[in-house]
């Protein structure tokens, strides 16, 4: 059973006090297409409507507002700004970010294949202009770059942000229980507490 708008709104309060009730109309729309996609190939471990915006939902929402809004980047970054979710999934925190952000070029890149068929009819259903990257990140061409380069639930954390540095033009974005070593040339400007999370960490990391 999928929840209304009015029942997203609710939940995400504690993420994103004030969600639009657009934004909450196209996530009970992504909520109804992963909740039937899960039930026949696994997406997402977490089974409970309720639980999928709260965890999912509003922790990727959570993010987008720190974006870039946190400093040292201050307002150098904003619209027509380009965003890289590595190792996508079902589209956390990449979609939601798009969702809350249309206005940035957010590429999901995605190596599994039944997860990335996924992501094509998220985009498509959601009438998004989002770029799904069918394959590792690393087969992408060397001089693609994006200003912000998220990694939420990724396996093999260290390996994973050595493949995404070179992507990251300017922010690197963590989801993580333990804060990892961070690639050369990046240093943490924000620690953001996700305590009622899996992640428990967001790390804003800029390079240097």
């Amino acid at each position: 059973m999928t929840l209304t708008p009015t029942q997203i709104a609710a939940l995400l309060t504690p993420y994103l006090p004030a969600a639009s009730p657009d934004l909450c109309t196209q996530l009970s729309t992504y909520l109804d297409l992963l909740l039937r996609w899960n039930a026949r190939t696994n997406l997402t471990a977490i089974r409970s409507p309720e639980e999928i915006v709260r965890r999912h939902f509003g922790e990727s929402l959570f993010a987008a507002q720190s974006l870039f809004t946190a400093q040292p980047l201050g307002p150098s970054l904003g619209a027509s700004s380009t965003l890289l979710d590595f190792g996508s999934g079902a589209g956390f925190p990449g979609l939601p970010i798009q969702l809350l952000r249309p206005d940035l070029a957010v590429t999901l890149a995605e190596s599994q294949n039944k997860k990335a068929a996924f992501l094509r009819e998220a985009v498509r259903t959601l009438n998004l202009a989002t770029e799904v990257w069918p394959s590792r990140v690393e087969s992408m061409p060397a001089q693609r770059q994006f200003d912000v380069v998220t990694l939420r639930a990724v396996d093999r954390m260290e390996e994973a942000l050595a493949a995404a540095a070179p992507r990251a033009r300017h922010r690197l974005v963590l989801f993580t229980t333990e804060p990892p070593p961070l690639p050369e040339g990046f240093r943490t400007s924000a620690d953001i507490d996700l305590s009622n999370s899996s992640a428990q960490h967001l790390l804003l990391c800029d390079r240097v």
